[in-house]
C-alpha cells in the first residue's frame, strides 16, 4: 500500500454561517451534514509517537470509527504529513484494544464538522471550543484556489494542529490545558 500525503490548511472565520455561506459562494457542494466528531490522541508512557513527530487518532462519529496513523509534519508552506487511515467496527472496544496493547489516551477533543466537495478539494466547517475553522484539504493548487475563492491568502493560513490551537487559547485565557470538549448544557 503507498503512503497517502496529506495537504492542507485551516482558516479563521468568524462563525459557521459565514463559513458557509463564503463556501457556497465559492461553488463547492454539500458533502456531508453537519455531526459531531469525537477524537482521541493515543500515545505510549513514555510518548514514543509524541518524540517521533507522529499522532495516533481514533475519531468516532454517528456510529463510525476511523483509526489514523499521521505522520511527522513535513516542511511545506501547508501542513503536509503522510496519512494512514481505516475504518474499525466499535471505536470503544478499539480503544480498549489499544489501551491494552499499552496506549493511553492523552488528549481529546471535540468539534462539529460539515463538509463541502469543490474540484479536487474537500472544505469542512468545523466548530470548535476555540472558534469556527475551515479546513481545506487536497491538491496544493486546489488549496490555493479554495482559499483565494474564501478571500483568504497564505498569510492566513493556519497551520497548527486543534490540540496546538487548544493550547494557545488556555495560554492566552490563564487556562489550565485539560481535553477541547464542548461543556455541557
Amino acid at each position: 500500500m503507498a503512503a497517502i500525503m496529506e495537504r492542507e490548511v485551516k482558516l479563521a472565520f468568524r462563525d459557521a454561517e459565514e463559513a458557509r455561506t463564503a463556501i457556497l459562494a465559492a461553488g463547492a457542494e454539500p458533502l456531508r451534514g453537519r455531526r459531531l466528531q469525537e477524537d482521541c490522541l493515543l500515545d505510549t508512557s513514555d510518548d514514543q509517537l509524541f518524540s517521533r513527530r507522529c499522532v495516533l487518532r481514533v475519531r468516532m462519529e454517528c456510529g463510525k470509527t476511523l483509526l489514523t496513523f499521521k505522520g511527522p509534519v513535513q516542511e511545506s508552506s501547508m501542513k503536509l504529513r503522510e496519512e494512514l487511515e481505516t475504518v474499525v467496527g466499535d471505536g470503544l472496544l478499539l480503544l480498549r484494544v489499544l489501551e491494552e496493547l499499552g496506549f493511553r489516551v492523552w488528549f481529546r477533543y471535540q468539534k462539529y464538522r460539515e463538509e463541502f466537495a469543490h474540484e479536487d478539494v474537500i472544505v469542512a466547517v468545523d466548530e470548535t471550543p476555540v472558534g469556527t475553522f475551515v479546513e481545506i484539504e487536497g491538491s496544493e493548487e486546489g488549496i490555493h484556489k479554495m482559499a483565494a475563492s474564501l478571500a483568504r491568502m497564505p498569510a492566513d493560513y493556519v497551520l497548527d494542529s486543534y490540540r496546538g490551537l487548544f493550547v494557545k487559547h488556555c495560554q492566552r485565557h490563564g487556562l489550565p490545558v485539560t481535553d477541547m470538549l464542548f461543556e455541557e448544557p
